[in-house]
C-alpha cells in the first residue's frame, strides 16, 4: 500500500472534504470593498488572494462566480483591501452574508466607512491596514482544455496604503504582532500569526 493518497481531481478526490485549499494555505483574506455604479457599498471576504508583484505593487484575489464585487470592479475600475485581524474576525464573517445589491455589508456587519484617498470605494475604519488599488486586469480562468471556468482573477496596482502607526515599530510592520487572519481549508477553518510562528532565515549570499 502506497504512503500517499493519490487523486485525479477531475474525478474528485474522494475524501470527507477536498484538501486542496487546506494544503494551499493558511491564505491571507482578500477583504474586498467596492462601490457599485450608482453608489451603493459592497464589503466581501475572498479566500483566494494574495501580493503578485512588488513595483508596482499589485495584489489580486479569485472570486468563485461573478459576484457584486467583480461587477463593481469591472464598472468603475476600483476597489480597496481591508486587512482582517483577530478583533474583526466576526465582522468579516458577517460581511460574507448573501445580500442584494442594494444593501451595504457594512451596515450588516457593524462597521464605519473611511474615506479612500485616490478612490471612491469607503475603505473599513476599524481595519489596521488597508490598500487603495485601480483594477489592472479581470481575466475569466480557463481550463486546460481551454473550456472557461465560472471563476474570475482580479488584479490591482495599490495606488495608496493606510497603516495604523501602532503596527509600526522604528518603522517596520510588525506582523507578528498585529493579529493577521488567514483562511485554511475546510468549511471554517482560519489561522493567525503571533510570535510564536516566528522564524528567521537569511537568504544566501
Amino acid at each position: 500500500m502506497s504512503k500517499y493518497y493519490s487523486y485525479h481531481p477531475s474525478n474528485g478526490h474522494g475524501l470527507p472534504h477536498d484538501p486542496f485549499n487546506s494544503i494551499v494555505g493558511p491564505r491571507p483574506i482578500g477583504w474586498i470593498s467596492t462601490q457599485s455604479s450608482s453608489g451603493v457599498d459592497n464589503l466581501a471576504p475572498y479566500s483566494f488572494f494574495n501580493a503578485f508583484n512588488y513595483v508596482p505593487p499589485i495584489i489580486g484575489f479569485s472570486s468563485i462566480g461573478y459576484k457584486d464585487t467583480v461587477k463593481n470592479i469591472e464598472d468603475t475600475g476600483q476597489f480597496v483591501w481591508n486587512l482582517v485581524t483577530k478583533d474583526l474576525v466576526g465582522a468579516m464573517n458577517q460581511s460574507c452574508v448573501a445580500c442584494p445589491p442594494e444593501v451595504s455589508e457594512f451596515e450588516v456587519a457593524g462597521l464605519s466607512r473611511a474615506k479612500s484617498t485616490l478612490v471612491n470605494p469607503y475603505r473599513v475604519l476599524e481595519a489596521k491596514v488597508a490598500f487603495e488599488c485601480k483594477c489592472t486586469e479581470i481575466i475569466q480562468l480557463k481550463s486546460i482544455s481551454g473550456a472557461k471556468v465560472k471563476s474570475w482573477l482580479v488584479l490591482g496596482e495599490v495606488i495608496q496604503i493606510h497603516i495604523d502607526q501602532a503596527c509600526l515599530k522604528d518603522g517596520i510592520y510588525q506582523t507578528a504582532e498585529v493579529g493577521h487572519v488567514l483562511r485554511g481549508g475546510g468549511a471554517g477553518d482560519y489561522f493567525s500569526i503571533g510570535k510564536e510562528q516566528l522564524f528567521k532565515i537569511d537568504r544566501p549570499k
